[in-house]
């Protein structure tokens, strides 16, 4: 299963999300992280230092098992929350050109999604159901 067109709309729309990663003591680690998706991967990382920040590190030491969450807030009142998470597996740095430039990036294969709120604004007591898809 991939993902809906108002998941790769809202995907599309949304530059920044949050990654988390795993220490070898078992440490979550949680990081907001400029982002792309190309359709089949998700790419996070840019500079020539990246492979030595933690996130990179931890999953380099062979801790693969990510989550990257990309959501908003539309409103306040009423509040409306909406985005998408993802479960994926990350491979170690490599280095190509991406979303800020050249570098390297962790390349990440989404294996479950959630979406929600996508569907549309919901007012009040409204609101849209959950997806959860496998890919």
């Amino acid at each position: 299963m991939s993902f809906t067109d108002a998941e790769l709309d809202y995907l599309r729309s949304q530059p920044l999300a949050r990654l988390a990663t795993r220490a070898a003591d078992g440490q979550p680690d949680v990081v907001p992280v400029a982002y792309e998706f190309d359709g089949t991967y998700f790419w996070v990382g840019g500079a020539a230092s990246f492979p030595r920040t933690r996130k990179a590190r931890n999953v380099a030491a062979g801790n693969v098992e990510v989550a990257l969450v990309i959501d908003d807030l539309v409103s306040l009142d009423p509040f409306i929350a909406r985005g998408v998470r993802v479960y994926g597996h990350a491979e170690p740095p490599v280095e190509r050109t991406g979303i800020v430039g050249p570098g390297y990036y962790l390349r990440i294969t989404p294996t479950q999604s959630w979406s929600w709120n996508l569907a549309g604004e919901p007012a009040g007591d409204q609101w849209y159901d959950t997806r959860h898809a496998r890919h």
